[in-house]
């Protein structure tokens, strides 16, 4: 038995190095990312709308280290430009999902009753229908762009956090400290929004943390159809529909973009895997 304790008290230190390690690497990439886009006319080496036929399609070198596409415009410049548009894109699906997600799925697990039944009842409609195929018909009918990109893919991507908000909320109802703010007079939208809204906060931070890499590769699948940001402005999307057309002979035009929207997706994997494990109760061991 003390053999086994001093066993589980060596493995403790290194699982919790190992968290550290996913959230502190995460967290590092995606300060990378945001900083990639803010600085983003100081870093880019070359105008990246600027085109230079007599230089399309070069390799990389030490003058263009990602190579050119095929209008001679520098791939490491349109790279660095193209995080703005997609940094952009997530942030306005944030901002349009986690309230409406966390507002639906409070309102249903403290009203209860035929409330709680229509508005899951939408949720589940809205969960059974293809993400990327309804944000393209949305898309199509609005006009392409980055706010209705925007638009589109918040549309099918907040019925998550209300299922998550319900389900804490419905946890939460019959709890003693909710019935002790009941018993100081606390009802209705106070004890809503000014008790049960903080405790759902942390779990719907983590569940946006490990969605946002599912949102960037929505957002570039968007800009690879041509149905998001609008040329000649770099979005790494476009750029890889553009390689795809040379990715066997010029195959620098399309892994240059692609290698960016991976290096997203990791960051913002690494960060949520790391979130949930320091804010998510259940896997704190």
């Amino acid at each position: 038995m003390t053999q086994q304790l001093h066993e589980l008290e060596s493995v403790r230190p290194r699982r919790r190095r190992a968290r550290v390690t996913s959230l502190s690497i995460g967290l590092t990439l995606v300060v990378i990312l945001i900083a990639m886009a803010l600085l983003a006319p100081w870093l880019a080496p070359f105008d990246p709308n600027v085109q230079t036929i007599n230089q399309r399609l070069l390799p990389p070198s030490a003058l263009h280290w990602f190579g050119t596409d095929g209008f001679g415009r520098d791939l490491l410049s349109r790279v660095i430009y193209g995080a703005r548009p997609t940094l952009l894109l997530v942030s306005l699906i944030l901002v349009l999902t986690i309230p409406v997600g966390l507002l639906i799925g409070i309102t249903a697990g403290y009203v209860g009753g035929w409330t709680e039944r229509v508005l899951m009842r939408i949720t589940d409609i809205f969960l059974s229908l293809p993400n990327l195929v309804i944000a393209l018909a949305l898309v199509a009918m609005l006009g392409p762009g980055l706010m209705n990109g925007a638009l589109a893919l918040a549309l099918t991507s907040w019925p998550p956090f209300a299922r998550q908000a319900r389900a804490e909320t419905l946890a939460l109802r019959r709890s003693d400290y909710l019935a002790a703010a009941r018993m100081q007079g606390i009802t209705g939208l106070r004890l809503m929004f000014g008790h049960i809204l903080p405790l759902c906060l942390p779990t719907a931070v983590v569940r946006a943390a490990l969605s946002l890499g599912g949102i960037i590769l929505s957002a570039a699948g968007l800009g690879f159809l041509g149905m998001g940001v609008q040329p000649p402005t770099a979005e790494w999307g476009s750029m890889v529909a553009e390689g795809s057309k040379v990715i066997f002979d010029q195959w620098w035009v399309a892994a240059a973009p692609g290698a960016a929207i991976l290096f997203a997706s990791l960051a913002f994997n690494l960060t949520g895997d790391g979130l949930r494990d320091r804010l998510d109760t259940r896997h704190a061991k």
